[in-house]
C-alpha cells in the first residue's frame, strides 16, 4: 500500500462507547489529576481504538502509529482541557486523534515544498552561508536518527522531540522500562559514534603500510 494514500477498505472502526464499556469514573479523575499510572490504563484501553481510526484514515501502519503517539502525549499534557460534563475521554480521544490525522495528511503534502525549500537555502550566497550552521545541525541528528534501528529511534524522537521522560515513554510505547532504558543508550552510543570523526592512522603505521605495498 502507498503510504501517500489513504487505504480504499478496512475494517469498521469501533464506536467509543463500545470501545470504553463506559468512562471509569475514578480512572478519569485520576488521569486529569496527572496520575501516570491512570494514563497507562487509559493508553491501554483506547490505543486500539485510536490506531484502528488513525489508519483507515492515513492508510499506512506506521504512520497510524505515530499518530497514536502523538494523541496520548498530547492527550496528557492537555489533559487539564478535558470535561467530563462534555463527553466520554474515548470521544475526547478520537478528537485528539482527527485533529493528528488532519496534520499527519498535511505534513505529506509539505514534505516536497520543504526539500525544495532546504535546497534552495544550500544555495545562498557564500557569507550568508554561515546562517545555516544550525539548520545543518539539526538535519545531521534527523538523518542519523532515521538511521537507527527502529526501537532506538523511537525513544529517541520521543525524548529529543516530545521532551518525555524514560517512565512517561515507557508507558507510550507499552515497554517495560528497562528496554526503553536499553533502547536509549545503545541510540544514543550510536549518535556519538557517527558524530566522531574519523582518526587519521599514526604515523609509526604508515611506512609500514606503505612498504607492504612495494615490490
Amino acid at each position: 500500500m502507498n503510504a501517500s494514500q489513504p487505504a480504499t477498505e478496512s475494517a469498521p472502526v469501533p464506536s467509543p462507547g463500545r470501545a470504553a464499556g463506559g468512562d471509569d469514573e475514578e480512572l478519569v479523575t485520576g488521569f486529569v489529576a496527572g496520575d501516570e499510572a491512570c494514563l497507562a490504563l487509559v493508553h491501554q484501553r483506547w490505543s486500539a481504538l485510536v490506531h484502528c481510526v488513525a489508519r483507515r484514515s492515513l492508510g499506512d501502519a506506521r504512520e497510524a502509529e505515530d499518530v497514536t503517539q502523538q494523541v496520548f502525549i498530547a492527550a496528557w499534557r492537555g489533559r487539564a482541557g478535558y470535561s467530563p460534563g462534555r463527553g466520554t475521554l474515548a470521544g475526547w480521544l478520537i478528537g485528539i486523534t482527527r485533529r493528528k490525522v488532519a496534520d499527519a495528511l498535511s505534513a505529506r503534502s509539505r514534505r516536497a515544498a520543504l526539500v525544495d525549500a532546504a535546497g534552495a537555502a544550500l544555495a545562498v550566497r557564500p557569507q550568508e552561508s554561515s546562517s545555516l550552521d544550525g539548520v545543518l545541525d539539526r538535519v545531521l541528528v534527523a538523518h542519523e536518527l532515521a538511521r537507527l534501528p527502529p526501537p532506538q529511534r523511537k525513544v529517541l524522537r520521543l525524548a529529543f522531540y516530545d521532551d518525555l521522560t524514560q517512565p512517561q515513554i515507557a508507558v507510550v510505547t507499552g515497554w517495560p522500562l528497562g528496554t526503553v532504558k536499553s533502547h536509549a543508550r545503545r541510540g544514543l552510543l550510536r549518535l556519538r559514534q557517527a558524530f566522531e570523526p574519523a582518526q587519521p592512522p599514526s604515523d609509526d603505521t604508515r611506512p609500514a603500510a606503505c612498504a607492504a605495498r612495494r615490490p
